[in-house]
């Protein structure tokens, strides 16, 4: 590829190919081609004038290796790609910008170089569409804000106010601009935040053997393998296994559904229990997520409750303007007078303040990382006045350590104890489970495969078939309580001491307690100055779940300052709880991260996960944090909050300019033109307002400055 450098400051790189380099897909494809390196972050790139930008770190290395890239390249090596949400994201602010120069441009070319009676002719003209909407308002006997947008228009028009009408129409058309801007970016990172982000899959051949792939290069008729825990990738039939499927995201039921050989499952699902082989039926923009996220633009279920009660407050009010318009006509007899007070108009401002305000805050939460699936999610963040937190990978850094083992009989020593536990737990990704292998790993305890398939009981533990005998490691209500292990009194003696300093994992072969690890999981640093922060910040009710020992729970509940906890629940427990605090009148925040936190998620008003969260946690969410910062609960409090407190300013200061303007109108200070020029001036400043962000520096860096406390 041939290619000009333009910009180059180490860390930007901008080169430029020309207008008919390749076209806006290959461009898309070239951004996917360069990023596939690890050192570059961001590509964007413009099929107009064959320009790429690129966002790199490394310096001179890196800088030469993308040049070897680009030299490499070959018209026969472009390929079309889809964009992705930060090339969606800059394009879509480049195209509102080009328009709103193009609207400027074009009519400060018209005022400069047109006579008047082409202006006026131009007027008549854009009135046409406004005159439209409001006769097909009035048609259907809907007295709306379009009606009232038609009204005005013509009202001007039949007194030859050619040039407050067509300010109003201007500044209506920046208005109008200004909402479609903000509702595609919001939209663009809604769709994001709810679409499939898999990179690779695991397909099986026709040998039987897996490998794993890339997830753009599976094909119709492909089969893959889909373990515990994970998303469905693909629309498909099941041909082996069995798994209980959580399709909540498809059907909205939150119990499992049991899928066979024969059975259908689609993208976007999560595999509770088991695993299964899928033969592929349909991928990416076929699948029916991608057909449910195509329809998100159009539900109304997303909208924030402050959001519907504006704009029906805006249609409720046009009444009231036509009346006062009829009022001051026949009081007065001064159409002039009338006029003034027919182009004030209130539910205009109301109607596009509010959405503005609640689209751009969810814009916000975008750039900081949280993804936030509805503005009503945010409106519920801001009236909550309980949170409950798991404690697990939420309070803690779910990092936690082997700090002992305990044998429990002469049949095995420690190690034998650590390395069994470690031979059945390596299949699974729960923090535990990979704070046992680790130490196992650390000690050098290697282990062979001397046991048969696991299964894992979700929250409980795990159970397979151990040189022969049924062994079953997890917690003790899972091992003591169902499995029915017996325990002595002098076993009850060690568990009693060891359980009041730690949480304990128990090991039991054929139906006997063989062993114990002790686990310690350290709370994070933060979490403490966050709990107390957000207490400030109006939440009354702060409370601990989790299914550790009550010792282990006391003991993480007085490190952080809560008061109200509760230990050994189950995941069944933690939903029952949120729907007992909803009973009581509360609005209740639900924060977790595991599998076992799905139905406690999905009961409450508005539910958060961990940026390394399940996937069923995620997708069971209503606001995702996409980073390991628990500060950002915190963060998320102040744009939801202060995104209400800019929606109830707003009516304030909708409510005293406009007000201002009808009684000016109606005293016949200010005439019609100037009452049309302030009300739609203040009306796009309002818009505008409305777009600005409600987070400051300090709210970002409170995270950082709470930790260089702790250290000092």
């Amino acid at each position: 590829m041939k290619y000009q450098v333009m910009y180059d400051n180490g860390s930007r790189l901008r080169v430029r190919s020309g207008q008919w380099a390749f076209t806006k897909e290959e461009g898309y494809g070239l951004a996917s081609l360069l990023l596939n390196q690890s050192f570059v972050h961001e590509v964007f790139t413009s099929h107009r004038n064959g320009s790429i930008l690129i966002y790199y770190e490394g310096g001179i290395e890196s800088k030469n290796k993308i040049f070897s890239i680009l030299d490499e390249i070959t018209m026969d090596d472009l390929f079309e790609a889809e964009p992705t949400q930060s090339q969606v994201s800059r394009e879509i602010s480049g195209d509102f910008y080009l328009k709103l120069s193009k609207m400027v441009f074009n009519r400060a070319i018209f005022k400069i170089f047109l006579p008047i009676p082409i202006r006026n002719a131009l007027t008549i003209y854009h009135s046409l569409n406004y005159i439209w909407h409001g006769l097909d308002s009035l048609t259907s006997f809907n007295i709306d804000v379009a009606l009232l947008d038609g009204a005005a228009v013509t009202g001007a028009l039949l007194h030859k106010q050619y040039k407050p009408a067509s300010s109003m129409m201007f500044l209506l058309s920046i208005s109008d601009a200004l909402e479609d801007y903000t509702l595609q970016k919001a939209k663009s990172t809604l769709k994001d935040s709810l679409a499939l982000n898999i990179d690779t899959v695991w397909v099986v051949g026709e040998d039987g053997e897996e490998k794993q792939c890339p997830a753009v290069e599976i094909d119709k008729g492909d089969k893959i393998k889909v373990h515990m825990g994970d998303v469905i990738p693909v629309d498909g039939k099941v041909i082996e296994g069995e798994a209980m499927v959580n399709e909540a995201s498809m059907t909205g039921e939150p119990l499992a559904v049991h899928k066979r050989p024969g059975k259908t499952v689609h993208a976007g699902t999560v595999i509770e229990e088991g695993n299964i082989i899928v033969e592929v039926y349909s991928m990416n923009k076929e699948t029916r997520l991608n057909k449910i996220i195509d329809l998100i633009e159009n539900s109304e279920e997303l909208k924030a409750e402050t959001q519907s009660k504006a704009e029906k407050l805006a249609d409720s009010i046009v009444p009231y303007s036509f009346l006062a318009t009829a009022l001051t006509y026949l009081i007065t007899r001064n159409p002039t007078k009338a006029l003034s007070v027919l182009m004030v108009d209130f539910s205009c401002a109301i109607k596009l303040t509010t959405p503005l305000s609640i689209i751009s805050a969810m814009r916000e939460a975008s750039d900081n990382r949280m993804m936030v699936k509805g503005g009503k999610f945010l409106e519920n963040y801001a009236n909550a006045d309980t949170i409950v937190f798991d404690k697990t990978g939420t309070l803690t850094n779910a990092t936690p350590k082997v700090v002992e083992v305990v044998p429990m009989s002469r049949r095995y020593k420690r190690d034998d104890i650590l390395r069994m536990a470690a031979c059945i737990e390596e299949h699974f990704a729960h923090s535990i489970a990979t704070a046992i292998v680790k130490q196992a790993e650390e000690e050098g305890l290697l282990h062979e495969e001397d046991h048969s398939e696991v299964e894992y009981i979700v929250a409980h533990g795990i159970a397979t078939e151990y040189d022969g005998k049924r062994a079953v490691i997890g917690s003790k209500h899972f091992v003591i309580d169902d499995e029915k292990v017996k325990v002595t009194k002098t076993q009850e003696k060690k568990i009693a001491k060891k359980a009041a300093e730690h949480s304990v994992v128990y090991l039991a072969i054929d139906g006997k307690l063989e062993g114990l690890i002790c686990i310690d999981d350290p709370v994070r640093e933060e979490a403490k100055y966050v709990i107390e922060e957000l207490k400030q910040l109006g939440i009354e009710n702060v409370i601990m779940l989790t299914g550790d020992s009550e010792s282990g729970a006391n003991a993480g509940a007085k490190a952080l300052g809560i008061t109200q906890y509760k230990s050994q629940v189950l995941p069944e427990d933690k939903s029952r709880i949120v729907e007992e605090l909803k009973a009581e009148g509360k609005t209740v925040i639900m924060v977790g991260d595991g599998i076992n936190d799905s139905p406690a998620l999905a009961a409450a008003d508005v539910s958060v996960s961990m940026k390394h969260s399940s996937d069923i946690a995620r997708e069971v969410a209503d606001i995702s944090l996409l980073s390991d910062d628990l500060y950002d609960l915190v963060t998320l409090r102040k744009l939801s909050t202060g995104m209400l407190d800019k929606i109830n300013s707003n009516y304030h200061h909708i409510v005293a300019v406009n007000g201002s303007l009808l009684v000016l109108g109606v005293l016949g200070v200010i005439p019609p033109s100037t009452s049309s020029m302030i009300h739609n001036f203040s009306t796009m400043l309002f818009g505008a307002m409305s777009t600005r962000s409600v987070l400051k520096d300090e709210d970002f860096n409170k995270g950082i400055e709470v930790e260089a406390i702790d250290v000092a």
